[in-house]
């Protein structure tokens, strides 16, 4: 009985420790806790420690434009972006947020150095996401993707990194701007991808992914 009581003293003081110790918990809704914490803690389960997850449901962080990486923390945080992903996982997490944490983890992730992705696919897929990216679909008035994402892919201040990103998860928001309204803050996309085919989705999902590697 008398160890049985010391243990659970132990316990309830390394529990104490820890929250005590904001460089090492976990805790959402402490504002004391660091945006590099919450990154390695917290953020790595499913975005890896620097920023480039492993699974292809989760988007690469690392490089991420500062400006772009806020506004879709807010954007969360607020519930005005609802795709399925955000309203299952980033709601929740953003929801105590406060604006210098998402300013931090913005930082964070914009100095980690994106990690090359597998190319998967033919050269006439990546010739055909190529053109789309570099050109745009001219019969259609699809403007070119490198006009707001940079010829590299890298974004600029609002508009996100796109190079290096997972396929899987391009194709996936591609859809959710062509068929939904769960990003209001994207009514330029939903425009832009109205008129991409299934196929155009996947070609320059596909060469997006490969890059800066093509």
């Amino acid at each position: 009985m008398k160890s049985a009581t010391l243990a659970l003293v132990a316990a309830a003081v390394v529990l104490s420790a820890g929250c005590s110790h904001p460089q090492r918990s976990r805790d959402l809704a402490n504002p004391a806790v660091s945006a590099t914490t919450m990154a390695q803690q917290v953020c790595s389960n499913c975005h890896g420690m620097t920023g480039s997850s492993v699974s292809p449901n989760f988007p690469n962080l690392a490089g991420q434009q500062e400006a772009y990486f806020v506004a879709q923390l807010e954007g969360f945080r607020s519930h005005r972006r609802s795709d399925p992903a955000g309203f299952e996982y980033m709601w929740g997490l953003s929801r105590s947020l406060t604006d210098d944490q998402i300013k931090g983890l913005a930082t964070y992730y914009a100095n980690q150095a994106p990690e090359a992705q597998p190319i998967e696919g033919d050269r006439g897929r990546f010739e055909a996401g190529k053109a789309i990216f570099s050109g745009g679909v001219a019969d259609k008035g699809v403007p070119a993707c490198k006009t707001c994402h940079g010829a590299e892919g890298k974004g600029d201040a609002t508009f996100p990194r796109l190079a290096g990103q997972h396929a899987d998860y391009v194709m996936k928001q591609l859809l959710v701007f062509q068929r939904t309204d769960e990003r209001p803050e994207g009514g330029v996309m939903k425009s832009v991808a109205h008129e991409l085919t299934a196929q155009d989705i996947r070609n320059v999902a596909a060469y997006l992914q490969a890059l800066p590697r093509l």
